[in-house]
């Protein structure tokens, strides 16, 4: 149970970073379709989070505030978002958030062959097919911006 706790806090710190990210990128993009997809992207990312620590932790923690690694930083594949925010170039803004989506697609990937209770496997095996389809249209958003 305890290793089923550690990887379910990462996926919810994964969404966290994520929701932050896309709420930035959102901010940033001067596209209105590209701006909606981001706020879009950013409560989905919310909810996930919502649904994993309601339905998947246990009782002690589900009260436990939710919040993205390093106590809100943006973390891992989002970091470098910052840099391409502050240049406000849509293409730039949208590789940054599918590097963000690989790294999110690679953390539901180890969480579903990480010995999930049944339960907890089917939320994360549906969340995962839903960040898997934003990555691939983020991918998508951003050959579709080159130049």
């Amino acid at each position: 149970m305890e290793k089923q706790n550690k990887t379910i806090e990462n996926l919810i710190e994964t969404l966290k970073d994520g929701q932050e990210g896309f709420k930035q990128a959102a901010e940033a993009v001067k596209d209105p379709q590209l701006k909606s997809t981001f706020e879009e992207y950013s409560r989905q990312r919310g909810r996930f989070a919502i649904e994993l620590r309601t339905h998947a932790a246990a009782p002690d923690e589900r009260d436990s505030k939710i919040s993205g690694s390093a106590s809100g930083a943006l973390h891992r594949s989002w970091i470098n978002l910052k840099s391409a925010l502050t240049a406000g170039d849509d293409h730039a803004i949208l590789a940054e958030c599918e590097r963000g989506e690989d790294s999110a697609v690679e953390e539901f990937r180890k969480a579903l062959n990480n010995g999930l209770s049944s339960p907890v496997q089917q939320i994360v095996s549906r969340q995962y097919a839903q960040i898997k389809e934003a990555h691939d249209r983020v991918k998508h958003l951003r050959d579709a911006t080159k130049g």
